[in-house]
């Protein structure tokens, strides 16, 4: 069935009378078609009136923007935009069935991404935001929760990890979002889409995602360790050949800032409503491919490992308590199961 998209005049003479549209699948925050402009496929979205849907818009648009200095091409191509309705008129691609190995042409993908922008570009997106002292208090109060007293360092640590995690050096343009299914595996490789999250910041928060198990996504997996290993070293190679500078070895900061956030628990739409760290010591919840409590899981057993394997040296306390606090989740739940390691059809 044929739907009426929102095309302004300026569009229309810029673009044409679009034809055959078709309204797809998409999240409550938009809507978007697929349709035909002389005869070229396109994708048309559309941000619903909510709450910050303009700051939203604002940042896609910039994004797309910025990203579009990639050569060969990293995200889609913006056709056309109209502000007073919040369209974007996109490119179309043609998605492929990811390899057994995606994550490394996605890794080598997000930093050409990452390195589109540079110190010039400040401003252009909001700055990352890094933890704040509400998720410190959280991630403590979890602990006590489960019977295990934070040595009295622990708090030390953390405060000083989010002072680092807001001065950490970078200009790198970061998704916000960097999910499966916000990545389209094209016959010309990986291009992103998707960027009302989108801001300025360390580029390592974003290659985080890899090893602490995709946090803000429906699709939580684990890579097996060669190809995590694999994936981090295109990532660092490919950074390195875009802008003559290293992107540093140690994500441990990264992963421990991503273990904090109790919202990295659940869904954009809940996020801010609740304290879902304490939540997760009273209930369990399914969230796409895995329950709060697997996750919680995975990012305390990768945050352990990585201070006992002699990186973060600044966070050994830290990843003591995290060692603890996952051994009595296990006690207490030894039923949960560890991360899938395979990423799953996009729903």
């Amino acid at each position: 069935m044929e739907s009426t998209l929102p095309f302004g005049e300026e569009l229309l003479a810029a673009l044409g009378t679009p034809r055959r549209a078709r309204l797809l699948d998409s999240s409550p925050r938009s809507r978007v078609w697929r349709a035909e402009l002389s005869g070229t496929p396109v994708v048309v979205k559309q941000l619903v009136d909510a709450p910050e849907a303009d700051e939203r818009y604002a940042r896609e648009t910039a994004a797309l923007t910025l990203a579009a200095r990639v050569e060969p091409p990293v995200v889609p191509r913006l056709l056309g935009t109209d502000p007073a309705r919040r369209v974007l008129v996109l490119e179309y691609l043609e998605h492929r069935p990811p390899a057994e190995d995606w994550v490394v042409a996605y890794a080598a993908a997000l930093a050409r991404l990452h390195a589109a922008t540079g110190p010039a570009d400040a401003g252009a997106l909001p700055a990352w935001p890094a933890p704040g002292p509400d998720d410190t208090d959280s991630f403590l109060a979890l602990a006590t929760a489960l019977g295990v007293p934070a040595p009295p360092a622990v708090r030390a640590e953390l405060d000083a990890l989010r002072a680092r995690l807001r001065a950490a050096p970078g200009h790198a343009l970061l998704h916000g979002d960097p999910c499966p299914g916000n990545d389209l595996h094209t016959g010309d490789g990986v291009r992103f889409v998707d960027f009302e999250q989108a801001s300025l910041g360390s580029g390592l928060a974003e290659l985080a995602y890899l090893r602490i198990g995709f946090p803000t996504c429906w699709c939580s997996t684990a890579p097996p360790a060669a190809l995590l290993d694999e994936a981090e070293a295109a990532y660092r190679a490919t950074w390195h050949a875009a802008t003559g500078t290293e992107a540093g070895d140690d994500l441990t900061d990264a992963c421990a800032g991503w273990l904090l956030r109790g919202d990295a628990l659940v869904q954009r739409a809940e996020r801010g409503t609740a304290d879902h760290l304490a939540r997760a010591v009273e209930q369990d919840w399914t969230w796409g491919t895995a329950t709060a409590r697997q996750r919680l899981v995975h990012r305390l057993d990768v945050v352990a490992r990585l201070t006992a394997d002699g990186g973060g040296g600044e966070l050994r306390a830290l990843g003591l308590l995290a060692a603890d606090v996952r051994r009595a989740m296990l006690t207490r739940w030894p039923h949960l199961r560890p991360l899938p390691l395979l990423r799953p059809r996009q729903p």
